[in-house]
């Protein structure tokens, strides 16, 4: 079986994660649901997580990268913010960069990985 090699990057504010992998994957889902609930089980995580890795996100920016609608009788709701929108765009911006950028260096350390 042959193992999958990643490239992860992680931005913290103080001991929190504000920006990683797995909260821009979740920002990701909301926009696509348009729902934390959904998000979260797309994602095969508690709503109770996904609404704490939110909340997460939130208080780390200067503005809410997500805004939620309480719910009635059609359901609330989720969206990203223009702030949420540009922090995906530009996470995955540094993302793509970093790895074109440092190709060779993961190559040679994934040479030296156990099979």
């Amino acid at each position: 079986m042959k193992s999958k090699v990643q490239f992860r990057f992680r931005i913290y504010r103080d001991e929190c994660i504000a920006i990683g992998p797995g909260k821009v994957a979740l920002l990701e889902a909301v926009a696509e649901t348009g729902s934390i609930s959904a998000a979260a089980r797309q994602l095969g995580m508690s709503y109770r997580r996904a609404w704490v890795l939110i909340d997460e996100v939130n208080r780390s920016l200067r503005s809410p990268a997500v805004s939620t609608s309480a719910g009635g009788t059609r359901g609330g709701g989720s969206a990203l913010t223009p702030v949420g929108k540009k922090l995906v765009k530009h996470y995955r911006a540094i993302e793509s960069t970093a790895r074109m950028a440092a190709a060779a260096d993961i190559t040679a350390l994934t040479r030296l990985l156990a099979p």
